[in-house]
């Protein structure tokens, strides 16, 4: 179908943005610890669960993208399909198993609750969402050969050179510059021409 983007082209714009997301949710609260009918007690960010872990995944899927891209080569995007996978899997098996468990808060004796319950906030969905994008676009982005991979930079290049030759561009401008110094040089000549008939006839 003409006019819609193919998937060389929609799989980087989905890993970027996924991994923006997964990379912000690292700093917003993925769980706030409430007894049942109380108020909430306690949260909990997602950088304390994983020690920025997601964050460092995301940025490296998205240089390790950029690499394939800009080299074609498969490996570095088997390497990000591996990264994203790895970020889905942190999202499986850290977080999605504590969402809405009830359990022991706190661990001294001054200050613990017994039957606080986790309740996922903003960031346990956001890290939902980047998680499970980044994991799946980039497995399908390691499955394109390495035209596809360089797809992107073929796309950009080839509209500089449709601009360099379309109407009004440097293409025409030199193509048309031989024209316009013959068609000077035959006014030019038709000129003299007439100047020296002028001369004869006075």
């Amino acid at each position: 179908m003409r006019g819609v983007p193919r998937a060389e082209l929609i799989l980087p714009v989905a890993i970027v943005a996924a991994a923006t997301i997964l990379a912000i949710s690292e700093f917003m609260v993925t769980f706030e610890f409430t007894p049942p009918g109380g108020e909430a007690l306690s949260r909990s960010l997602a950088s304390d669960r994983h020690y920025y872990a997601l964050l460092l995944l995301a940025i490296f899927a998205v240089a390790s993208m950029l690499v394939a891209i800009a080299t074609g080569l498969r490996s570095f995007a088997i390497g990000t399909a591996v990264l994203g996978v790895a970020a889905l899997l942190i999202f499986l098996i850290v977080d999605l198993p504590d969402a809405g468990k009830l359990g022991t808060i706190g661990g001294d004796s001054e200050f613990t609750f017994s039957t606080a319950r986790a309740e996922p906030q903003s960031g346990f969905i956001a890290e939902a969402f980047g998680a499970v994008v980044l994991g799946l676009a980039t497995v399908a982005f390691a499955t394109l050969n390495s035209s596809q991979l360089r797809a992107p930079i073929a796309r950009f290049t080839s509209k500089r050179e449709d601009a360099d030759t379309g109407p009004g561009g440097a293409g025409d401008q030199a193509a048309a510059a031989p024209a316009l110094a013959r068609s000077t040089s035959a006014r030019g000549a038709q000129d003299r021409r007439v100047l020296t008939r002028r001369r004869e006839r006075g």
